[in-house]
């Protein structure tokens, strides 16, 4: 046995040395988790203010607000004021201020890259709140006038609180149209009153949304549905019957004597605004329009990159789209002479959403990760058990009547994050949508399309401070160029459904479908920018569309359409591109080793981001095993803490 040596000078000096190094490694976590600390706290609280200064969307974010901290709080309807507006603005700056003077390498990973989102998302909202003027709340396509009826109406009742709150919110619809239309007063005051064509659309939308008959009737959706939640809650034991009906005396009584009148005098107000000489155009019409475009086409699309270059990447497209419906044609001259209805949409082999939502989920399977690996256990989600993975249910509803003309084709309600287990798909039957239309109208809403993205993500979330803040930013081209991205993918599983019926010519139909679509909205999206950055008129527009043998008409619905929703189409087809050019990355940096199953992984579990982000995250997943020293001792830092 070898005797225990003395310890020497050198020795001792060293070992000296290893204690000065520990105490300057716990004076380095200490900062560390100090700046940690603070971004938390920071975005922690802010989560909680903007939660508890919208109603509306804390119960459309969080189906239980205790569980995030919000215990006490003053249901609201936000309402729009100048002063507000400035006070909102010097926040944001504040806010952008403290993110700033944090040290970002000090912060989890997690936490880097939530501040780096935020802080883009921060630094945009300031640079467009010197053009407040150009945004509109009351667009005709897609206006709160419109789309607050439809959040009432599929407001969940899970327990009396949120009754109550319901009431609260309808008994308030009065001063939230009123500062809406103090709004449109300022921006006339500022030139930049909507034309004289779109306020009347919105001011019939307002005549017409609540029709006093069915108020009267007690048949207007908004009291057959509350009726519906209602009855919910019976059984469930939460309410009795007697409440229950004393609640639907009070929604039927301010529906009528508060929402009503609401809307009325909307709609007096806006006509004693109306302008004949204002024209239809777009944003480049106005001074500092251009300006304003550009912000608003980053922040719709989380794309960095500059017009010139989204120019390009859209011609580009535009070209190959034309190419590959050259190609097809070539190759099945039948399908110059083929009776699409008959061809197609009866020789559909599903007809109802049911059957299509079954199959796009089975088509899925090999490409897209399952809800059953990231999921929460059933019972804390209450979800089903579907061959072998955990799916939320899924209704599909068909859009009221009343509001079919004021509505998109088709649209999904993103549920709260903490309550994934049911999810609603709205269909306008305006539109009569069946067959292929339906399947990858599904595919877009539902599998693998906005409800499989946000309950994936969601699920993935935990409660950490980072987790709540991504909840506060929104990143269209994101969610939007996703939900296209997919359906394309679906036109190839509708495909493949021919193919194996042996039918090749219809299979080859619904590629041309697919290619025809991308065209359209490759196009679209490049007439947005030549409407709102470079003023494009209707006759320019016009012109363009008569090439491709649309006639004057179709020219002034899509001018219109475009005029009125700024930077919608980019949202998708450039959120779409931006995905295909990502994708082409990670093929390029894993080469042998990609394949669409991991790169949907990445892709999803990032979570809503920009692209510039993506990209960088993306550089950083080159091989897992080249994982940097810098890396590890991150991690090992991180499981310290």
């Amino acid at each position: 046995m070898r005797t225990r040596a003395r310890i020497s000078l050198r020795q001792l000096i060293f070992c000296v040395g290893c204690f000065a190094g520990f105490m300057l490694l716990t004076v380095f976590l200490f900062t560390y988790r100090r700046d940690e600390r603070v971004f938390e706290n920071v975005v922690t609280k802010l989560f909680r203010e903007e939660m508890s200064a919208n109603t509306l969307n804390m119960h459309y974010t969080i189906a239980y607000p205790d569980n995030f901290g919000i215990h006490d709080y003053t249901a609201v309807l936000p309402c729009y004021s100048g002063e507000r507006r400035l006070r909102s603005q010097a926040e944001t700056e504040n806010l952008a201020a403290t993110l700033n003077g944090l040290d970002k390498e000090e912060l989890s990973e997690e936490n880097q890259y939530t501040l780096e989102l935020l802080l883009e998302t921060l630094n945009l909202s300031l640079e467009k709140s010197k053009y407040a003027y150009f945004e509109e709340p009351l667009s005709p396509s897609s206006g709160m006038q419109s789309q607050l009826p439809i959040l009432l109406a599929e407001y969940s009742f899970r327990t009396k609180r949120d009754v109550e709150d319901y009431l609260n919110l309808l008994d308030q619809t009065d001063e939230y149209f009123q500062s809406l239309l103090v709004f449109e007063q300022e921006k006339a005051e500022a030139g930049l009153l909507m034309s004289a064509t779109s306020l009347k659309k919105v001011i019939e939308q307002c005549d017409t949304i609540l029709d006093k008959q069915s108020l009267e009737d007690e048949s207007h959706f908004l009291q057959s549905t509350f009726r519906e939640r209602l009855a919910a809650l019976v059984n469930q034991g939460l309410l009795t019957k007697d409440e229950a009906m004393r609640y639907v005396s009070q929604n039927n009584r301010l529906l009528r004597t508060v929402m009503r009148p609401a809307y009325e005098a909307l709609a007096d107000g806006l006509c004693l605004l109306e302008d004949d000489s204002i024209p239809l155009a777009g944003l480049a019409g106005h001074q500092n329009g251009a300006a304003y475009y550009s912000l608003l086409l980053a922040s719709e699309t989380g794309s960095d990159r500059p017009v010139s270059e989204i120019m390009d990447l859209l011609l580009e497209q535009l070209s190959s789209e034309f190419e590959q419906i050259k190609e097809l044609l070539t190759q099945n001259p039948a399908l110059l002479t083929l009776d699409y209805e008959k061809g197609i949409e009866q020789a559909f082999p599903y007809r109802s959403a049911v059957q299509m939502l079954a199959d796009l989920q089975e088509q899925m399977r090999d490409d897209f990760p399952p809800f059953a690996a990231y999921a929460q256990t059933a019972a804390q989600i209450g979800i089903q058990e579907i061959s072998g993975q955990t799916i939320p249910d899924v209704a599909v509803k068909s859009v009221s009547e009343s509001l079919q003309e004021y509505c998109a084709p088709a649209f999904f309600l993103t549920p709260p994050i903490d309550d994934t287990s049911s999810n609603v798909i709205y269909i306008n039957e305006k539109n009569s949508p069946s067959g292929l239309n339906l399947y990858t109208t599904l595919a877009h809403e539902g599998y693998p399309g906005h409800l499989y993205q946000s309950v994936f993500y969601n699920r993935l979330l935990d409660n950490s401070a980072a987790a709540q803040a991504r909840q506060l930013l929104w990143y269209g081209g994101y969610l939007e160029g996703w939900a296209l991205y997919v359906e394309f993918i679906s036109f190839d599983y509708a495909s493949n459904l021919f193919l194996e019926r042996e039918e090749p010519l219809l299979a080859a139909a619904v590629q041309l479908e697919r290619h025809n679509r991308s065209l359209q909205l490759c196009l679209y999206s490049l007439l947005d920018i030549m409407i709102h950055y470079e003023n494009a008129s209707v006759k320019q527009v016009a012109k363009i569309l008569d090439s491709l043998g649309l006639n004057g008409d179709s020219a002034n619905i899509i001018f219109e359409y475009i005029a009125e929703e700024p930077a919608n189409y980019p949202k998708y087809y450039l959120g779409y591109l931006e995905i295909l050019e990502l994708r082409k990355l990670a093929q390029e940096l894993w080469q042998d080793d990609y394949n669409d199953y991991d790169f949907h992984s990445f892709f999803l579990e990032c979570g809503p981001s920009g692209f510039t982000q993506l990209r960088k995250k993306l550089m950083e997943t080159i091989s897992p095993d080249n994982t940097t020293l810098s890396t590890k001792i991150s991690d090992a830092l991180e499981r310290i803490r």
